[in-house]
């Protein structure tokens, strides 16, 4: 099969990272920027680096922006010019549409005007420091929806030589442990009787407030 092609319109922090990234895995990436810098600064990391006004349909015609399979709109502070490029671009059909939200309102839009994924990376960075600063065993935090995430947690020092069953986070806190990884080796679904070691990482699924209460009762 082909692999898909992905268009990137935003050469900032997020935009260029997740153009590097793909271009990285081996994809054709196009990268849009109204900056001729910062598309000269990305050229040599993806296939095609073009300096564009993605608000100007017809340019986004020209560089043949339907033929791409996603398209990611990373533009960071112009809120018009990012509404305005997902609204373009939602006409002309693009088959998979994510959009970089400044804040829940402007996500919001983008939603009621057809962005198939609203993203929110500065909100999220900001999620994963603030449940690092309060618990250093904290590794990754993922917001899965309004009310359920996801994190990483290192077995903190109470934990460790215990079982699952002992711990029995479930009753406990209403939280599953999806799976435990030891090194590069990922458990899934561990075994109740499956006893954690020092370096140990858990990763824990379930309602927010759940998970906030199982960090705090474990902080080292």
């Amino acid at each position: 099969m082909p692999k898909k092609q992905y268009a990137v319109i935003g050469m900032g922090r997020f935009g260029s990272s997740v153009a590097n990234a793909l271009g990285e895995m081996g994809y054709d990436v196009l990268a849009i920027d109204s900056d001729e810098q910062r598309t000269q600064e990305i050229a040599e990391m993806v296939t095609h680096a073009v300096t564009a006004d993605s608000t100007d349909e017809e340019a986004l015609r020209a560089l043949g922006i339907r033929n791409f399979d996603v398209v990611v709109v990373a533009i960071g502070e112009d809120i018009q010019a990012s509404i305005l490029t997902t609204l373009i671009l939602k006409d002309m059909g693009i088959p998979a549409l994510i959009v970089k939200a400044k804040n829940e309102l402007h996500g919001k839009v983008l939603q009621k005007i057809g962005a198939d994924k609203v993203v929110y990376p500065e909100r999220d960075m900001g999620l994963r420091v603030a449940h690092h600063l309060t618990s250093p065993n904290i590794l990754d935090y993922i917001e899965l929806s309004k009310d359920y995430s996801i994190f990483d947690m290192r077995a903190p020092k109470a934990m460790l030589g215990m079982n699952l069953k002992e711990l029995d986070i479930r009753a406990r806190y209403g939280c599953n442990v999806m799976g435990i990884r030891r090194g590069q080796e990922m458990n899934i679904s561990p075994s109740p009787d499956e006893r954690l070691a020092a370096g140990d990482v858990l990763i824990v699924v379930g309602h927010k407030e759940h998970l906030i209460k199982l960090e705090q009762d474990f902080a080292d």
